[in-house]
């Protein structure tokens, strides 16, 4: 109550609010909101549930669930240890490799396809020696869609993480070490529970845009149905033939984003 009553006060006190902010901002607003309002007004409720019944749909969803889950767990079980030894321990060339692992997040999608194709294509520097090893390639199957996922999604997992790791300080980590404590130990028991609230944000993040991951896993992973065609893959299919499909298909995507949004509301949508 106080707050806001505060916020009314100087309100008044600085006067109304100037056209030339308040034009653009509410353009800027409309810009944001009308296309969402659109796409739940044009979406054909009555034949909802029946399209997410077709075998397409159900592939797509399980294919998409299960590269978002294993994403997840790749960027926990390795971004981890990455965030930690960015935040914790000064090496030669930190600052670059900070930058590459930012990269990504400012990277086109399918440049990134690009990227991997060259790294882990048929013909690329690993994946030519791993053909030659053991005659599997990765492009055009679901590893691919994994690791596409995997590449676009850790920088945001990594980033969440390393700036929890920040703001907690290194204080608790010399207290422990003060009392006997080794840098495994301590990372346990004292620097991961009190990062926890960024290792939990930075994995929903990672989720949130596995799930929406498009342009790398085309360009690297095909889209094949049952084996790399995940949801936003059939989403741009079924624009082309269906776009009533493809407004349906979309829906799903903008539910889970929408409910992604709502678990990190502490971390978005509150003010100071």
């Amino acid at each position: 109550m106080t707050t806001h009553a505060t916020g009314r006060t100087l309100g008044s006190t600085l006067g109304r609010p100037p056209l030339a902010l308040v034009l653009p901002g509410a353009l800027a607003a409309a810009l944001l909101v009308v296309p969402l309002v659109t796409l739940v007004l044009d979406t054909p409720w009555g034949s909802f549930l029946d399209q997410l019944g077709t075998r397409a749909v159900r592939d797509a969803l399980r294919l998409t669930a299960l590269a978002s889950a294993i994403t997840v767990v790749v960027c926990v079980a390795l971004g981890t240890p990455l965030a930690w030894l960015l935040a914790r321990v000064d090496f030669p060339g930190r600052t670059l490799l900070r930058a590459a692992v930012a990269v990504p997040l400012v990277l086109p999608p399918v440049v990134a396809g690009v990227a991997l194709v060259t790294a882990l294509g048929r013909n690329g520097l690993v994946g030519s020696l791993l053909r030659d090893a053991t005659g599997w390639t990765i492009p055009y199957t679901t590893t691919a869609v994994v690791i596409a996922h995997t590449f676009v999604s850790m920088p945001f997992y990594v980033l969440s993480v390393e700036g929890a790791l920040r703001a907690s300080g290194e204080r608790y980590d010399v207290v422990a070490a003060t009392l006997g404590a080794d840098r495994w130990t301590t990372f346990r028991r004292v620097t991961l529970p009190l990062a926890m609230p960024g290792v939990i944000a930075g994995a929903i993040l990672a989720w949130a845009r596995s799930l929406g991951e498009f342009g790398a896993t085309i360009t690297f992973a095909g889209n094949y149905p049952g084996t790399t065609q995940t949801m936003p893959s059939l989403i741009y299919q079924a624009l082309q033939s269906d776009p009533e499909v493809a407004r349906t298909l979309s829906m799903i995507l903008l539910v889970v984003s929408v409910a992604t949004l709502a678990a990190l509301r502490n971390r978005w949508l509150t003010t100071p």
